[in-house]
């Protein structure tokens, strides 16, 4: 029986990686005995694969981690500012009670 090359690539990987049924082995198999095509494709999936830009993928890692040291310092900056601009506010809500409403804390003797 012959089985189509789209459905032996699909199976492809399965057999490289040894997890396929004796069946669809044994399929495999035949198909390659007479296909080149797919032959090939099984040899490219045995080859390892290259790693370029090692030293670029390294910089953009330690540019990524100096954005987010950046990031990380701005938040707390912006945190700090807020409690302060907070705490400002209720200070002054405070003090206009206080003096333009005739509102004491202790009560007049």
């Amino acid at each position: 029986m012959k089985i189509s090359c789209e459905i032996i690539k699909d199976i492809l990987p399965l057999y490289h990686d040894g997890v396929c049924s004796d069946d669809s082995k044994t399929m495999v198999e035949e198909h390659l005995a007479y296909c080149d095509s797919c032959k090939a494709e099984l040899q490219v999936m045995g080859e390892e694969l290259p790693l370029n830009n090692t030293e670029q993928n390294l910089n953009k890692a330690e540019a990524v981690k100096k954005l987010s040291r950046r990031w990380k310092k701005g938040m707390k900056k912006s945190l700090l500012k807020g409690i302060l601009i907070t705490t400002v506010i209720i200070a002054l809500v405070t003090l206009v009670l206080y003096s333009f409403m005739d509102f004491r804390i202790l009560p007049k003797p």
